[in-house]
């Protein structure tokens, strides 16, 4: 499975699949989840992953098809299993905003429900200096230490963002475990010995596709007594100078498109939108306004 989800970044230059899945396919998960295989003879072709996410929006699912076996009818095959596994209601990403991708969700009646924008700011350019706020400290993530309270305070933080703020002990664990995990890029401001806020850094190191080392601001969230602070925009800025320090040239981080507030705030740090990912669903997009990827939600614009 990972030969395919390798190929097919290498050839689209995005991969196929959010971290949510790479995890379960490493790692295991929700024993609900289901993936598809699907062989073009004895060869193994596409892959495709379905979680069952709540009952209000119904499973959530990704699929990818090896470039090497495209234009077969393949994609549209394994879509149609997905649909029948998932009772015909079904959410799908499509990261990149792939023009083959856009082509099968139409032809196999999906609409186009929601746009998450990847949105890139170089390093080199001046960072806007900061301050941090009166009777604020703020250090690094200490492991077997801070676990406890980072997961109160980021499902306070996230309340209206199901899919993060329901992150459990397990979910954090497994991304310690991670290669990429650094502890020193993981920030936490606390006011008196209560934590108020966080920004957690990633980095994505360099591959054989010759893609160089991109920073990226994983999650930033700001006990909701503490927004307005101006706390949420020093944590960002404090994560940015970090990754600089690490001699990155560039830093992204995820947005939906819906969110213009916290897209003036990232364009006003010098973010500019670089990529898109997209979700159709095979419902009203009414009915699927929440997502299940991964990918952390943006800090508070507010904050």
């Amino acid at each position: 499975m990972l030969a395919v989800v390798e190929a097919a970044t290498e050839t689209d230059g995005v991969r196929p699949l959010n971290e949510h899945v790479m995890l379960h396919m490493r790692y295991g998960g929700d024993p609900r989840a289901r993936s598809l295989l699907l062989y073009d003879g004895s060869v193994l072709a596409g892959y495709a992953h379905v979680d069952p996410t709540d009952e209000v929006e119904g499973p959530s699912g990704e699929l990818v098809i090896h470039p090497a076996h495209r234009r077969r009818g393949h994609g549209a095959h394994l879509l149609r299993a997905v649909l029948d596994l998932a009772g015909g209601r079904l959410r799908l990403w499509a990261h990149g905003d792939h023009p083959g991708a856009g082509a099968l969700a139409d032809a196999s009646g999906f609409e186009r429900a929601r746009s998450l924008w990847q949105m890139r700011r170089s390093l080199f350019a001046p960072l806007a200096a900061f301050d941090v706020p009166e009777g604020v400290r703020i250090r690094a993530f200490v492991p077997g230490q801070d676990e406890e309270a980072w997961l109160k305070v980021n499902s306070a933080a996230f309340a209206h963002h199901p899919e993060q703020g329901a992150w459990t002990m397990d979910d954090l664990l497994l991304r310690e475990r991670e290669p990429w995990f650094d502890p020193a890029g993981f920030f936490l401001a606390f006011r008196g010995d209560r934590l108020a806020g966080f920004h957690w850094t990633k980095i994505h190191g360099s591959d054989e596709h010759g893609h160089e080392p991109l920073g990226e601001v994983y999650v930033v969230g700001v006990d909701p007594s503490q927004q307005g602070t101006g706390l949420g925009k020093t944590l960002t800025l404090a994560g940015l100078a970090h990754l600089r320090s690490r001699g990155l040239a560039q830093a992204m981080l995820y947005v939906d498109e819906a969110n213009t507030a916290a897209i003036r705030l990232y364009e006003s740090l010098g973010f500019s939108r670089w990529d898109v990912d997209v979700m159709y669903a095979a419902t009203p997009p009414g009915s699927a306004a929440r997502s299940t990827t991964e990918r952390p939600p943006e800090p508070l614009p507010e904050s």
